[in-house]
């Protein structure tokens, strides 16, 4: 089986039980209204979804999806081998996302079809970015912090990538630690293995590469989508990470 499997569905109205073995991804290109679903049992409940929303389910999810009017929508299921690669077991579980679908995913995933077309080198690729912006969603300890004991600091770092476009600031991540800026510096670094800073500005380059190869908005508005209000001092952070400008980056 692929690392990611896309496919493009076309239903009457119905619906019916549905059993996925692997973490998947569903998005509606079209306004259901009426859509229903259930997990784990057979009483489906109102959750009307617009187009380009959906839902991302766990492996072994079973239940019910019901919808009154045609149904025209995309599946991406990842193989459990490439969730491996980012430190997540197969059948691991997570709340359910029911809706609105992150604009990141949701342009990769819309694209998936595609990721064969662009030969061996740009498949992995997408489908890693893919799989690394779900890992991000689903928040399972990263294999990296592995180490980290204290759960005051796994709350600073969720803050930290759920705010990455946001003027982050050392007094409410050490707000968020319960620590004086001092203590929680010195506590982060010590179990992280970098400073605050060097981690906020990494995970901001990060992102900005996935959006730089996923999506059409200019290096400017990446920037800003990032954290960054300078646009130069964006491009010298990230060429300074993958040695080449963020325009360069995009067309490889």
């Amino acid at each position: 089986m692929p690392d990611v499997v896309s496919e493009k569905s076309f239903l009457p109205a119905g619906g019916g039980a549905y059993s996925l073995p692997s973490l998947t991804l569903g998005i509606f290109l079209n306004d259901q209204p009426a859509h229903r679903i259930s997990q784990g049992s057979d009483r489906a409940l109102h959750s009307p979804l617009k187009r380009h929303q959906g839902w991302l389910l766990p492996a072994g999810s079973e239940g019910v999806c019901e919808y009154d009017e045609d149904l025209e929508f995309v599946t991406v299921t990842l193989n459990d081998r490439l969730l491996d690669e980012f430190g997540v077991s197969a059948g691991t579980d997570f709340q359910a996302i029911i809706g609105d679908i992150d604009p990141v995913l949701l342009s990769i995933s819309l694209n998936a079809l595609t990721f064969a077309e662009g030969g061996n080198l740009y498949r992995e690729t997408m489908s890693r970015a893919l799989a690394a912006q779900v890992v991000q969603l689903i928040k399972p300890e990263p294999a990296s912090h592995a180490g980290i004991e204290d759960r005051r600091l796994r709350r600073v770092l969720d803050y930290i990538h759920d705010n990455l476009a946001e003027d982050l600031t050392l007094a409410a991540m050490a707000d968020l630690a319960a620590m004086s800026g001092t203590h929680f510096s010195k506590a982060f670094k010590k179990e992280i293995g970098i400073s605050p800073l060097q981690y906020v500005i990494g995970a901001r380059l990060d992102l900005a590469s996935v959006l730089l190869q996923t999506t059409r908005y200019s290096v400017s508005e990446i920037a800003w989508r990032v954290g960054y209000q300078d646009v130069s001092r964006f491009s010298q952070h990230f060429k300074r990470r993958f040695g080449t400008t963020p325009a360069s980056y995009r067309q490889q």
